[in-house]
């Protein structure tokens, strides 16, 4: 019975692209493995996936009884909604260890580093299997997403040599170029639903019993939200309340000043001076030097709510 290697919900590029080169890797040492995928990929995800000439991995929504390979998280919330009834054989992550439970012994690569595709590419070194160079491509760009070109306070000397190796192998002189280019295809938001905006990278997480989702928009310019910013709290509001959420954050993030403006929406009044030291102002909040959800975001939300 082969094995589903799948990401989380609202898959990124790293949950994608790493689904595809660790099926990759398990087919070659023997272990039956298929990629797939919970939801539809971002623009800039199908703009790596062209590049290197890759159809998406299947998208499939049921595992029970299935064996799955998780990768990029070890959250339940994140997870297929069945997944308690299959079995985990394993996972790859680069966050902090979620509630997954398992009920049989699985193999577990998770580092402190920047992306999981790094880690997948230190799973390729330990089996001493060769890396395609379309996989080293899309390896490749997922790392300088997750880092956004090394910027991020996530990144790693690993994350750095792994994307350096990669571009060697998948032939990419000017790889902090590519990278440019994609977050410029993350920057095209212009007659974008704002509900897909709002959705394009977002997350719950269970926080001391407390349901609260983060969304996270990366672009070059802010500038880009001027017209729909106010459509943008409306929806989250909107969220909020669908889910019965207790707080739901949507992260602005600007890779070029380096900081993130936060909107808001909460039953607790005072979350982000809690967590972040720094009071909202009608459901916002600028964020200076903040560039992770994983390390910046993520961390002291939880404290704020223990």
């Amino acid at each position: 019975m082969p094995m589903y290697v799948v990401g989380h919900k609202i898959p990124d590029s790293d949950s994608i692209c790493g689904a595809i080169a660790l099926a990759y890797l398990k087919n070659q040492i023997g272990e039956e493995a298929i990629a797939a995928r919970l939801g539809e990929p971002s623009p800039e995800t199908a703009f790596i996936l062209e590049r290197f000439g890759f159809e998406a991995p299947m998208y499939k929504e049921h595992y029970a009884g299935e064996q799955v390979y998780i990768v990029d998280h070890s959250e339940l919330t994140q997870a297929p909604d069945d997944i308690a009834e299959a079995t985990i054989v394993g996972i790859v992550d680069h966050h902090k260890l979620g509630d997954l439970t398992t009920s049989t012994p699985l193999e577990c690569w998770i580092r402190p580093v920047g992306c999981s595709n790094t880690v997948i590419k230190m799973m390729y070194d330990f089996y001493n299997v060769e890396i395609p160079k379309d996989i080293a491509g899309i390896m490749m760009c997922a790392i300088l997403s997750d880092t956004v070109i090394f910027k991020s306070p996530t990144c790693t000397t690993a994350d750095i040599k792994c994307v350096e190796a990669l571009a060697e192998i998948a032939g990419i002189e000017d790889y902090k170029a590519l990278g440019m280019d994609m977050f410029k295809v993350k920057s095209a938001v212009e007659g974008t639903p704002v509900r897909d905006l709002v959705m394009r990278d977002f997350k719950d997480f269970n926080m001391n019993g407390n349901l609260v989702g983060i969304g996270q928009l990366e672009v070059i310019d802010l500038s880009v939200f001027d017209q729909v910013k106010a459509e943008l709290e409306a929806d989250i509001a909107a969220l909020k309340e669908e889910g019965k959420r207790h707080s739901v954050l949507l992260l602005l993030t600007d890779i070029m000043k380096e900081g993130s403006e936060v909107l808001v929406v909460s039953d607790d009044a005072d979350l982000t001076e809690r967590a972040y030291g720094k009071a909202s102002e009608n459901g916002r909040v600028w964020l200076d030097g903040v560039l992770s959800r994983k390390k910046q975001v993520v961390p002291p939300l939880q404290e704020a709510f223990a």
